[in-house]
């Protein structure tokens, strides 16, 4: 039987929704993550970094695009023993500076995903997948990666209609 895992990094605190900024105790992406563990039967992985950014959103910002041009690898909370038991991984992200966070690299750069059929979806306020799908495909060699979907962040309470097409779409509903 096909098993799936909904890897995600999400960041609360400080956020940008729509041109102001609002302090939040979920993330955009966890909130769209927890719709998905409603809706699917699959495992779940929240992927920390051990010295996760400032809360404060500008900082934060800034410390991610220094991570990017340095293509730092964050270190992580803990990772999965293993992947060998999923076909599927849907993978959650925040559009940082046009891909994934840092974060996001340091734990696909950690399993061989060959074989595996990745489903990228990315929480922005307006920028999209970005370049994460095309990342992705790179950072993942003998993967299946399918067209994303892309959610507003500030709208992620109320995705689950988008949320419930895409898996479908996907065969996973």
């Amino acid at each position: 039987m096909a098993k799936t895992l909904i890897a995600y990094f999400s960041r609360a605190d400080e956020n940008y929704f729509g041109g102001a900024m609002r302090y939040v105790k979920v993330g955009n992406t966890e909130i769209v993550c927890n719709i998905m563990k409603e809706l699917l039967p699959a495992d779940s992985f929240k992927i920390e970094m051990k010295e996760p950014y400032s809360p404060v959103y500008m900082t934060c910002i800034e410390e991610a695009k220094r991570d990017l041009r340095a293509k730092a690898r964050p270190e992580l909370v803990s990772l999965p023993e293993s992947i060998d038991e999923y076909d599927t991984i849907v993978l959650a992200y925040p559009n940082y500076w046009g891909t994934m966070p840092m974060a996001v690299f340091t734990f696909l750069e950690h399993f061989d995903f060959t074989g595996k059929t990745i489903l990228p979806l990315c929480t922005n306020e307006g920028s999209g997948m970005g370049g994460s799908e095309r990342d992705l495909r790179r950072s993942c060699p003998g993967a299946t990666v399918k067209s994303g979907l892309s959610i507003t962040g500030s709208s992620a309470a109320s995705s689950e209609g988008a949320v419930r097409r895409w898996l479908s779409e996907n065969g996973l509903l």
